[in-house]
This record gives C-alpha cells, sequence and structure tokens, in this order.
C-alpha cells in the first residue's frame, strides 16, 4: 500500500495566528497518531507580510514543503493570500479562505490597487472553495483574535481525526481568559 501524504498550507499575514494555528493541527495530528512535518516562513510577517506554515502527515512524512502543485487543503486566511498561493493547490484540492481583505502597503500607499473579483478568480481555478466569514465568527464567539481557530474549525470538516482530540487540544492552547470564546469560535466554523 502507498504511504498516503496529506499536505495542507496555511497563508496569510502577520499577527493573524496562522503561525499558532499550524502548531494547534500538529498537535491535534500527533495525538491522532500520524506522522507530522511541520515547515513556517514568516519573515516580514511582524510588519503585516506575508506568512506561510505547510503542514504535512500521513504514516510515513519525509519531507515538510509541499511543492507547487502538491497541496490538498490552501487555508488562507485573507483573500490575497488566497490568490497569491493557488499554484501550490492540486487540480482536485481544496480551499477555505477567509473573505477577509487587508491591504498591503503598496495598495495603502496608493501605488498598486487591490485586486476585483478575488473569489471569483479562486472559484474559476479551484472547484471546491469554501468562503468563511471568518470574523465575524470570531467577534459573535467573543473575541476576534479567534478568527484562526473559526478556520480551524472549518479544516476540521475536511479531516478525518476525532473531534474530542481537537476539543483536547484547544482546551490546553489556550488560558482560560480566550478559552470560550476560542471553543465557541471552532464550534462556529465546523458549522460554517
Amino acid at each position: 500500500m502507498k504511504n498516503q501524504v496529506t499536505s495542507i498550507y496555511m497563508v496569510g499575514v502577520g499577527g493573524q495566528g496562522i503561525i499558532r494555528a499550524s502548531d494547534i493541527l500538529c498537535e491535534v495530528i500527533m495525538r491522532a497518531g500520524l506522522d507530522v512535518k511541520k515547515s513556517e516562513v514568516h519573515g516580514m510577517g511582524q510588519r503585516g507580510g506575508s506568512v506561510t506554515s505547510h503542514v504535512r502527515y500521513g504514516e510515513k512524512v519525509y519531507s515538510p514543503l509541499a511543492p507547487k502543485g502538491g497541496v490538498d487543503i490552501l487555508v488562507a486566511f485573507e483573500r490575497l493570500e488566497a490568490l497569491r498561493n493557488l499554484d501550490y493547490v492540486k487540480p482536485a484540492g481544496r480551499v477555505i479562505m477567509s473573505d477577509l481583505e487587508l491591504y498591503p502597503p503598496a495598495v495603502n500607499l496608493g501605488t498598486a490597487a487591490y485586486p476585483e473579483q478575488v473569489a471569483e478568480t479562486v472559484r474559476s481555478r479551484v472547484a471546491d472553495v469554501k468562503e468563511v466569514n471568518a470574523t465575524q465568527i470570531a467577534v459573535a464567539a467573543g473575541n476576534i483574535k479567534a478568527e484562526n481557530t473559526a478556520l480551524l474549525g472549518v479544516l476540521s470538516t475536511y479531516l478525518d481525526i476525532d473531534e474530542q482530540i481537537w476539543d483536547a487540544v484547544l482546551r490546553e492552547a489556550f488560558p482560560p481568559k480566550v478559552l470560550d470564546a476560542n471553543l465557541k469560535a471552532f464550534a462556529a466554523g465546523r458549522a460554517a
């Protein structure tokens, strides 16, 4: 039997919690008894730049990086980042995308325009696209910073991992003052 490796690529902008979300995802996968490898890039993330994290798992994983065209699920915390990273998604891959638009410095300075019809472009290139308002979910849950947890909730519906494992990891990942909001955001993401 061939070793099946699943590749998830999380992309967004610094400050959105991409690294934390990928850490939680890796812990969930390990507790499910699978091998997992992660690689992250957060160069200028602290200044609003792109942040990416590859998470690959299966019975045995040899490389943390998925090649372009090799990602099963792209999780985009921001629309433009979904568009910029579409070439990583397999032809039969999936995209989970927040409808959030964060304007890069060039747009704010007026030297570039934010692309129009990003969601439509993504849908024209990938058949399975799930777009969610992660901000609205997080605010309704009680903490706008729980957008990343809302997106993990959506992602969890695509993975064959027991919800009890997710719950246990989430309960350990967050301090008591923000735990309830993150659990609510995760549940709402699962239901989205």
